[in-house]
């Protein structure tokens, strides 16, 4: 039960903190969720429970969702930490995962792939350091720090490093994310 205490309480110091940044005084984000001011001074404070059709009410008035009410505040939603795959000669940093793109940054050490792929979608990258060799179809690319490419994936591909490891900041769509990042896994 302390888990769900921690959690009320996250959630009456944002419902504050938010009120407070906009410069809403209890009445005014009260009135906007229509609740009494006393109600809304009450769950603030800890002196009532929050019902969820209350906690609805005020984020919707303080432009948030539950979610971004309720969402832990670990470590884990501040670093970001590598996973490896030896195997597959990457290393991925998940920077994001937001409506339906997943934002990384990949270490690449391998070199490209003999099997080229094919999902639907479009792949987005661009090389931080290093130079990625990309495989279109017949075609070779060979893209360079502080160059971009951008392509789509019903074309089959490849991507490896050249000449050595590469660094790539990727922008990849529902499907790019399970063909290229599933198997780190």
């Amino acid at each position: 039960m302390k888990q769900d205490a921690d959690v009320e309480t996250l959630v009456r110091q944002r419902i504050r903190g938010l009120r407070v940044a906009r410069g809403w005084s209890l009445d005014e984000l009260a009135a906007r969720c229509l609740l009494s001011p006393s109600t809304l001074s009450r769950i603030e404070t800890g002196h009532r429970r929050i019902a969820l059709d209350q906690m609805t009410a005020i984020a919707r008035a303080l432009g948030t969702t539950l979610d971004q009410l309720v969402e832990s505040d670990a470590d884990d939603d501040v670093v970001i930490r590598p996973h490896h795959n030896e195997a597959r000669g990457i290393t991925t940093w998940l920077l994001s995962r937001d409506s339906g793109q997943t934002v990384a940054k990949m270490r690449i050490t391998r070199a490209v792939p003999a099997d080229l792929r094919v999902h639907p979608g479009r792949d987005w990258f661009t090389v931080l350091s290093g130079t990625i060799e990309l495989r279109l179809g017949d075609r070779t690319i060979l893209v360079g720090p502080n160059e971009a490419a951008e392509f789509s994936t019903m074309t089959p591909h490849a991507f490896g490093a050249h000449g050595g490891p590469a660094e790539i900041l990727t922008i990849l769509d529902h499907e790019g994310e399970r063909s290229h990042l599933a198997a780190e896994g």
